[in-house]
């Protein structure tokens, strides 16, 4: 017997445009090529969150031999009217490696060229936000010079 569910729906929650210091590169570990990316602070827009990202937090970055890169961020929000939110993302970068050159070399390249998508975990304490402690998230994102974009979507 085969069941069918109905799909997800997505809602957009926010645009996170996530600014970037310089990559710290790590070298070789035991999985891929290791990097840090500092997370220094950007805003947050949309129809249900929005704020300011702050200054802390880091993108720990690992590139397989593949070529893919394995996002897994974590970092905070202060939302417009005080409540501190916690993010947690992971996510998967990969393209055509000539696309990703000039990703690397700060180029501007459009986002429909490479695949980058994350999954969020998001938590706060402040009961105005409690609704983001039982939502997952999914996002679809760009790398762009010096800042990362990624809009977010509520799974529901």
């Amino acid at each position: 017997m085969t069941s069918s569910f109905p799909a997800p729906v997505l809602n957009h929650v926010c645009d996170l445009f996530v600014d970037l210091d310089p990559i710290r590169e790590m070298g070789q570990g035991r999985a891929g090529h290791r990097r840090i990316i500092p997370i220094i602070g950007g805003r947050v827009e949309g129809p249900r969150l929005s704020g300011r990202i702050l200054n802390l937090g880091a993108d720990w970055q690992t590139i397989w031999a593949s070529g893919v890169a394995e996002l897994d961020t974590r970092y905070a929000i202060e939302t417009a009217d005080g409540a501190t939110i916690e993010i947690k993302n992971y996510g998967y970068r990969h393209g055509p490696a000539e696309v990703i050159a000039a990703i690397a070399r700060g180029e501007e390249v459009p986002q429909s060229a490479y695949y980058m998508r994350t999954h969020a975990r998001l938590e706060t304490g402040d009961p105005r936000y409690e609704w983001v402690n039982r939502t997952l998230f999914t996002g679809t994102g760009a790398r762009r010079a010096g800042q990362v974009v990624i809009s977010l979507f509520a799974i529901e």
